[in-house]
């Protein structure tokens, strides 16, 4: 165990249980992130900073894709890998797009992740990306048997990379594919890492943990939108605060035909596909 995670083990569990990171007084968990910092230093010689920035109050975030607008350019995936400190040897992505056929209609069981036609979009086809749906009632949180994924304030389902035990318990309860494991050390050249990173977020994880989309935590909590929101070259990614009666979110959700993946489960995703046109 590095120095950072026995900090971490220290000041996070006590006798009865795991403690949620921001319970930990403040001191404790600045102590935690400098010394973090200092292990990331030593391992990859550069600087990154670890913030442990809290959920904005007054704020739910909540994402809702245009199926009329994507493209299927997959700028996102990358973008997303790039931000995020995705291992690239081997790959691992937290968004996948989906082709699927105009006549069929929404159908995941003939879709395609693999499509690589010369241009896209391609004719008679149109595409549904997929990714962690930060659900209100995330199955993935009920089945971890030490508390290292949790739903935060502001609705963003998190995990401790230093409290996961890698059972893959959460990737069996997860309907949407959308948790990761990690078979090896992940490989990102020094050039290539995002040093602004988020303790529950970006921040560079081991062998053995799983890991997913956090709505870029890192950087929604400083007022910014989510990597994918801002590379999407068609404007059909749209992010906000759902809470907020005003926000381009809730104006969706109250105007265009919405739908989320597989209803009949109750788990309640914060992430909606609509029809924009």
């Amino acid at each position: 165990m590095s120095v950072a995670a026995a900090a971490a083990a220290g000041y996070l569990l006590t006798g009865c249980g795991p403690k949620p990171l921001f319970e930990v007084p403040p001191e404790g968990l600045r102590e935690l992130l400098d010394q973090m910092e200092r292990d990331y230093a030593e391992k990859f010689g550069t600087a990154l900073s670890v913030s442990g920035s809290g959920p904005i109050p007054g704020t739910e975030f909540a994402y809702a894709l245009d199926i009329s607008r994507c493209i299927g350019c997959r700028r996102c995936v990358y973008a997303c890998v790039e931000e995020n400190n995705q291992s690239r040897d081997p790959e691992l992505h937290w968004i996948r797009v989906l082709s699927m056929e105009q006549e069929r209609g929404v159908d995941f069981s003939e879709s395609d992740p693999y499509y690589d036609p010369a241009l896209v979009p391609e004719e008679g086809h149109f595409y549904v990306p997929v990714q962690c749906q930060q659900c209100r009632n995330a199955p993935c949180t009920k089945v971890c048997p030490v508390g290292a994924t949790w739903t935060e304030p502001d609705g963003i389902v998190v995990i401790d990379y230093d409290w996961c035990i890698g059972c893959r318990y959460c990737m069996a309860a997860c309907p949407y594919g959308a948790r990761h494991f990690n078979w090896k050390e992940p490989g990102i050249p020094t050039s290539e890492i995002n040093t602004d990173t988020h303790y529950l977020g970006n921040r560079p994880r081991p062998a053995g943990v799983v890991e997913k989309c956090t709505f870029c935590i890192q950087r929604t909590r400083e007022g910014r939108y989510p990597a994918c929101v801002e590379v999407c070259p068609v404007g059909a990614r749209k992010f906000g605060n759902l809470l907020d009666p005003d926000s381009e979110i809730r104006y969706i959700l109250e105007h265009k035909r919405i739908l989320v993946l597989k209803e009949e489960l109750n788990t309640m995703p914060k992430f909606f596909y609509f029809y924009g046109t």
